[in-house]
């Protein structure tokens, strides 16, 4: 099963540092970091997890940015009937003085039966805290709420989503939610979250489209992907789209570049995907996917697709008035996996 990958630990730190889905009861949990919804999530689930071994435990909030003396000691005072107590402080990253003289003094003696969340979202503001409670080895944990920033950890996030759920989904289906809420990674949670609410246990482009056909992005890739499939009409549909929607010629004949280069590296190859990726400077997923692609094809026929993506590259460059067309003949001459026409 994929999950989420563990930032890595700052050199500094004493206390254990943790992803958003492995929060644990602390006596102090730093969330730090600036993405919120990772933040949310986390201290939502300690709140579950410490209600679920005691309903009685009383839940209480400060904002360190508009914090008044005591505050933290009032509600960190034992009570009459001994409850535990969360008290989850926002805004540390712009706390007061009074906030962070007194956090400080709390750190040095956490009260018993007592967890105290402090949300950082980043910036210098607080660094004597931060720097404190990652020197509080034993007494407490940092939980790391990073920019998800490169696609492959965003389709890591979203399988995960899927995954913890026990839901399928198809690769392609995956790519598609992605690509659809690639911008903003509450909103992709958001969307997986709703497949997994209302579809059946297997997700699949087509159960995508039917929720977000309008949000999808067509790619020089699903272009790619349909021409490689033998799928001439939809291949020439998602060229249109893709075309509509600002894209260049150039990238879409530079994507199949990329796929048919991929094929020809391991046309007639043989021994494990491991083996071979290393030889042919590819990643092992990379050979899978190219034998896959390059299944039905002759090698006179990846030679004609190769001679066709020249003239399309040297046509959507300038050599040709009419680029469009050039990619749609390669398109098609992809699609008849380089056959000549009959």
């Amino acid at each position: 099963m994929a999950r989420p990958k563990r930032s890595a630990a700052r050199p500094s730190s004493a206390i254990p540092q943790l992803a958003w889905h492995e929060v644990r009861p602390s006596p102090v949990v730093l969330v730090s970091g600036p993405q919120d919804l990772f933040a949310d999530r986390a201290i939502r689930g300690l709140r579950d997890y410490l209600r679920a071994e005691d309903p009685s435990l009383e839940v209480s909030d400060i904002d360190a940015q508009t914090y008044q003396p005591g505050e933290l000691l009032t509600l960190a005072s034992p009570s009459l009937f001994a409850e535990p107590r969360l008290i989850r402080a926002s805004s540390v990253e712009k706390c007061t003085d009074a906030f962070l003289t007194e956090a400080l003094q709390y750190l040095a003696e956490p009260a018993e039966s007592t967890y105290l969340v402090l949300r950082h979202g980043g910036g210098v503001r607080g660094k004597r805290l931060l720097e404190a409670v990652r020197a509080a080895e034993g007494s407490a944990i940092e939980i790391v709420c990073n920019e998800l920033k490169k696609d492959s950890e965003k389709v890591d996030f979203a399988r995960a989503e899927f995954s913890r759920a026990d839901k399928r989904i198809t690769p392609g289906a995956l790519r598609q939610v992605v690509s659809a809420f690639s911008d903003d990674v509450s909103e992709l949670a958001a969307a997986c979250q709703q497949l997994i609410a209302d579809s059946s246990d297997h997700i699949t482009e087509d159960v995508v489209d039917r929720y977000y056909g309008g949000r999808v992005e067509t790619t020089a890739f699903t272009v790619a992907d349909l021409a490689i499939a033998g799928r001439t009409a939809e291949a020439l549909i998602a060229l249109r789209h893709a075309l509509d929607s600002g894209a260049d010629p150039v990238p879409v004949v530079a994507a199949f570049a990329m796929k048919i280069r991929a094929m020809a590296k391991v046309a007639g190859t043989s021994g494990s995907s491991g083996q071979l990726a290393g030889r042919l400077g590819m990643a092992p997923w990379q050979v899978d996917r190219a034998r896959r692609d390059a299944q039905g094809w002759t090698d006179a026929g990846l030679g004609n697709a190769i001679i066709a993506l020249a003239d399309a590259d040297a046509s959507v460059k300038g050599a040709s008035r009419d680029p469009i067309y050039a990619v749609e003949r390669l398109i098609t001459v992809i699609a008849r996996r380089g056959a000549s026409e009959k």
